[in-house]
């Protein structure tokens, strides 16, 4: 393992590309900056030069940062991936990609600092498998007020720009991590990838099933959390298994009316971090 890591900037603006090649170069984590102004440049670069992280924008001409990122997935060693782009749009289809984290532009100093530090804690060789209890609680600060919220009662999770969203019964809370390191940690507690853009808790799956506008859907208490047909499959056999060892029981004991509405518009004041 290497004592600082070598990154890529894959970035078709000269100024956004030479912007973020001198915040990189000045952190203590980056060894090495390189930089490539398109997507085949960048493929071009990758057959000469080993990286541990990618910093892609999403929207370039000819290949595009996902044609970029997907190049990279099939690697044997592939590096980590964060995409930079003015626009949420492409938020669900970049953590089920697999990226680490999602950055919006103009880009914040303090975010990029957030996204490196997170790419040197998971390509440390501990952070191969996180604790269990990790993040057990996840303490939330909204400015006026901190919340905190358990592992246990987050029913689902679902990817939201550069945070993912925890559905409780009390109704929703952004906090800045990615979908990818939610379904790593916590997949002990019995959270499963059920699409590319949402976890679920298997304890409170009340019943799966089909409907017109959104296919096939598993019911919890606090929503409906849409299932594509790759995890289909899957989660059909972590429910029966759960029934067989009676661990289905969240959801037959929650409150059978209806969680009050969610909150889906604005964004907390503060931000939101996770407890040691």
């Amino acid at each position: 393992m290497k004592s600082a890591l070598r990154v890529l900037v894959v970035e078709d603006e000269a100024s956004t590309r030479q912007e973020m090649a001198a915040l990189l170069g000045d952190m203590p984590e980056v060894a090495q900056v390189l930089v490539a102004e398109n997507g085949a440049a960048a493929v071009r670069l990758l057959g000469v030069e080993s990286i541990d992280a990618a910093f892609l924008d999403i929207l370039m001409p000819g290949l595009d940062g996902m044609d970029v990122a997907r190049v990279l997935s099939v690697m044997s060693e592939p590096p980590s991936i964060v995409f930079v782009t003015a626009s949420e749009a492409h938020a669900v289809e970049a953590f089920g990609i697999g990226a680490v984290d999602y950055l919006l532009k103009p880009i914040r100093p303090e975010r990029l600092a957030e996204a490196v530090g997170r790419i040197a804690q998971l390509r440390r060789p501990e952070a191969a498998a996180p604790p269990a209890e990790d993040l057990h609680v996840v303490q939330i600060d909204t400015g006026r007020r901190t919340v905190f919220v358990k592992r246990d009662d987050v029913q689902f999770v679902e990817a939201q720009g550069d945070y993912v969203r925890l559905h409780t019964a009390e109704g929703g809370h952004l906090i800045r991590l990615s979908l990818s390191y939610l379904e790593e940690v916590w997949a002990s507690a019995g959270f499963v990838r059920v699409h590319r853009g949402f976890l679920i808790a298997i304890p409170w799956v009340r019943d799966l099933r089909v409907t017109s506008s959104s296919g096939l859907v598993a019911g919890t208490p606090a929503g409906d959390v849409p299932v594509s047909r790759r995890h289909g499959r899957h989660l059909r056999a972590r429910l029966l298994e759960a029934a067989r060892r009676d661990q289905l029981g969240r959801a037959a004991n929650a409150q059978t009316t209806a969680p009050a509405p969610r909150p889906r518009d604005g964004e907390p004041d503060g931000s939101a971090r996770r407890t040691p």
